[in-house]
């Protein structure tokens, strides 16, 4: 009998831990990756014990890699997100708006935080100051793009934009190059030698939207929809609020 419960015993074990091994993988370019997805994740694996592996993808290369080594769960702009869903690559009714990353005006830290509150205020700041770091826009990054359509407007002739030709405007500023950059809110939060002076005025469409979506060729179904769920849950929101992202 003593046996008979021993390996009972040791079944039971086997079993809980096989329920703690559940895992899923997320991947998200850095414009979702970089607000809150990490800590979120963490908090979802503290409340569900389902461990979440969190990785970064270029968005050049994203549908592609995904396609490659799909992932459970995916965060991708919204045209992204559409050509993937049209390619029959994500489960369908899984299809969850995440919410809006905006272009914002970077400074160094301590520098004094001018007006932007219009195109015309922007661009005579940006003319003054100095060179401005952005993504390239020829660099294959849809922010780099993005970028470079608004500079590329009558308003901004003049402002000596700086592509940077390896990472982003924002890591360059805070290496010490340049006097400003443009880039993502939570690309600008993320990094303590730079400060965010204000999004850019709305009207230039400088933002990025966010999906999130469980793969077709998902492991681990399930938990990757309850993830999706947990992020986007009301309780959620001050998470993405802090790291620069407005919830949808």
């Amino acid at each position: 009998m003593r046996a008979f419960l021993w390996a009972l015993a040791l079944a039971s074990l086997s079993i809980a831990g096989s329920v703690q091994a559940a895992e899923i993988k997320v991947v998200a370019p850095g414009f979702i990756y970089n607000s809150a997805l990490k800590e979120l994740a963490a908090d979802f694996t503290r409340q569900t014990g389902v461990q979440v592996m969190v990785g970064e993808v270029g968005m050049n290369v994203a549908l592609q890699r995904i396609k490659d080594d799909p992932p459970d769960v995916v965060g991708l702009p919204s045209d992204l997100m559409n050509t993937l869903m049209l390619d029959g690559g994500i489960v369908r009714e899984s299809y969850t708006p995440l919410g809006r990353d905006e272009l914002g005006l970077a400074v160094r830290k301590g520098a004094p935080h001018p007006d932007i509150s219009t195109v015309a205020k922007l661009a005579a700041v940006l003319k003054a100051g100095g060179k401005i770091m952005i993504n390239s826009p020829t660099g294959g990054t849809m922010q780099g793009q993005i970028i470079g359509t608004i500079l590329a407007r009558p308003e901004f002739a003049g402002v000596e934009a700086v592509p940077v030709t390896k990472g982003e405007g924002a890591a360059a500023l805070a290496r010490g190059e340049g006097d400003m950059a443009i880039q993502l809110v939570p690309e600008i939060y993320n990094k303590p030698q730079i400060e965010l002076v204000a999004p850019l005025p709305a009207e230039l469409g400088g933002h990025m939207d966010g999906i999130l979506a469980v793969t077709s060729r998902a492991a681990n179904r399930k938990d990757a929809l309850a993830f999706i769920k947990f992020v986007t849950r009301a309780e959620a929101r001050k998470a993405w609020i802090a790291k620069g992202m407005k919830p949808f």
